[in-house]
């Protein structure tokens, strides 16, 4: 990629927030995710972790804040809007604007999203109906 390009003003920046695990593997889709973010929306994006990868939340700010992000926003990739959403990720997301002085806003978790769900419960309808059609045998 060319240097100019990099360095224009990128202004806009994006942190997927996910859980973390301690299996490198469960995090294959989410690398995957920042892969496709990245081509589509033609700005920086990293993704962040709440536990056992890296980055955390407060790097990843810090990620953006040197690739010359001045704002951002953050969103909470879960499926369940439970501790990690309502209590770790404002404490975390005001760390990571103390920490980065970029500008940080936190998106709705995308299972607050009726798209997402939309688009969940339409795979979980063709995944049934898939499992039933295997089960059928021609007559």
């Amino acid at each position: 990629m060319n240097k100019k390009k990099e360095s224009k003003d990128v202004g806009e920046g994006l942190i997927l927030f996910a859980h973390g695990s301690r299996n490198p593997q469960w995090r294959k889709p989410f690398d995957r995710l920042l892969k496709d973010v990245v081509k589509r929306g033609g700005y920086a994006a990293v993704l962040a972790f709440g536990e056992f990868m890296r980055p955390g939340l407060v790097d990843a700010a810090k990620i953006l804040a040197a690739a010359g992000a001045k704002r951002a926003v953050i969103v909470p990739l879960f499926l369940g809007g439970g501790l990690h959403v309502r209590g770790d990720l404002p404490r975390l997301a005001a760390e990571a604007r103390a920490a980065s002085g970029i500008k940080l806003r936190v998106a709705k978790a995308i299972c607050e999203d009726a798209g997402v769900l939309q688009a969940i419960a339409d795979y979980s309808i063709a995944s049934s109906t898939a499992v039933t059609s295997a089960r059928r045998k021609p007559s």
